[in-house]
């Protein structure tokens, strides 16, 4: 079987390593493709593993000997499902390998805009402590976390891990979910939407995008929250319409935000949340810790040997 990977850098840059695929056929890896070279490179492929790179339908006619894709992630929008299930191509994702590396992720934002640990370590190095007539200072309000409310909207397997971490740190837990309160665990209110952003201290985003949560976080949620509240997204960059936030912050609308992904990546240089005050932002890698590719790398090889052995499974095209 001749498999390959089309854009493996972000996944594994080096410090992994692909041999657990290698035993499965013929393997050609690169670190990134173009649109216009996808073609070219499958073009004798029987499997195809991407993480970004799109597979469309006309991708796929194009390659005749394609049986399987792997998709090197969770989210499977870049494969045209419908197209592949047509022509009886199986597509595999990977599910829940990132969810205790993105739950840290949250509370990493969280303590460092809570506790302002950026901001008082780049203030000693300047000096700032060293010249100080006291045995500590703080030039921004500390602010903790016990007794007030995390809002989580979607409570899938990340959600459920960050609500797990914020009552261990004495928060209240509030959630909109489709489950019914009795499903729910321990600690953790089921709640509509629009109170969720009303009464939240911390509002934090684990929904999947579709058209109904495409800027879920607006101009009129934003105004009905309050002023200290903190908005957290480590799900999908559209879940937020990035203008209204921009304008919340700046406005003292909210105290202050932090994202892992927005709505392009990489994103525009006028993206309106790069100068927006009090916008934390990392470059989607909540996802990216070495645990979490491991068990990325280990599942795709699952996946693959499974399409092998005729025991699909992770299918997303049945």
């Amino acid at each position: 079987m001749k498999i390959v990977i089309l854009d493996a850098y972000t996944t594994n840059c080096g410090d992994l390593s692909w041999d657990g695929i290698k035993q499965l056929g013929e393997l050609t890896v690169y670190d990134r493709t173009a649109p216009d070279l996808v073609v070219e490179r499958c073009v004798d492929a029987e499997a195809v593993l991407t993480n970004k790179v799109i597979i469309s339908a006309d991708v796929m006619d194009a390659l005749p000997k394609l049986k399987y894709i792997g998709v090197m992630a969770t989210g499977y929008n870049v494969v045209d499902i419908d197209a592949a299930r047509l022509r009886g191509i199986v597509v595999t994702n990977v599910p829940a390998y990132s969810t205790p590396s993105v739950a840290q992720m949250v509370f990493a934002h969280l303590l460092n805009i809570t506790n302002q640990v950026a901001l008082h370590d780049a203030q000693v190095h300047s000096g700032m402590w060293a010249n100080c007539q006291d045995f500590c200072f703080y030039s921004a309000p500390l602010i903790e976390l016990c007794g007030k409310q995390m809002g989580i909207v979607g409570l899938g397997q990340t959600g459920s891990a960050v609500a797990k971490i914020a009552l261990a740190l004495g928060m209240k837990v509030a959630a909109f979910t489709s489950k019914p309160q009795e499903a729910l665990a321990e600690g953790i209110t089921k709640m509509p939407l629009d109170q969720l952003f009303a009464s939240s201290d911390v509002l934090s985003l684990h929904c999947p995008l579709t058209p109904e949560t495409k800027h879920l976080v607006n101009a009129e949620r934003l105004a009905t929250m309050k002023p200290s509240a903190i908005v957290i997204n480590t799900g999908r960059g559209p879940l937020v319409c990035e203008q209204d936030l921009a304008d919340a912050l700046n406005n003292g609308k909210i105290a202050a935000a932090a994202v892992d992904v927005l709505s392009t990546e990489p994103p525009a240089h006028d993206n309106p949340l790069l100068s927006a005050r009090n916008c934390h932002i990392t470059p989607h890698i909540a996802w990216a810790s070495q645990a979490a590719r491991i068990r990325l790398i280990d599942t795709l090889t699952s996946n693959l040997k499974g399409f092998i052995a005729g025991n699909v499974v992770n299918n997303v095209a049945q």
